[in-house]
C-alpha cells in the first residue's frame, strides 16, 4: 500500500489556518489546504527555476 506523503505537514497547514483566524480546523480541511499550498508552491518553484535557467544560472535567487 502506498503511503500518502505530503511536502507540507498537515500540522503546519492547520496552524496556518488557525493563525488566519480559524478557531478549529478539521483534518480534512488541513489535508485540502496542504494540497493546495503544495500545488501553488510547486508552480512558483517551477517558474523560478525556469527564470534562473533562462538567465544562465543553476541557482535560484530571491529575484526569480
Amino acid at each position: 500500500m502506498q503511503r500518502n506523503t505530503s511536502t507540507i505537514p498537515k500540522a503546519v497547514a492547520a496552524r496556518l489556518l488557525m493563525n488566519a483566524g480559524a478557531k478549529r480546523v478539521s483534518q480534512d480541511a488541513a489535508d485540502a489546504f496542504a494540497e493546495v499550498m503544495e500545488r501553488i508552491s510547486m508552480d512558483i518553484g517551477r517558474v523560478s527555476n525556469d527564470i534562473a535557467k533562462h538567465s544562465g544560472r543553476k541557482t535560484v535567487q530571491d529575484g526569480d
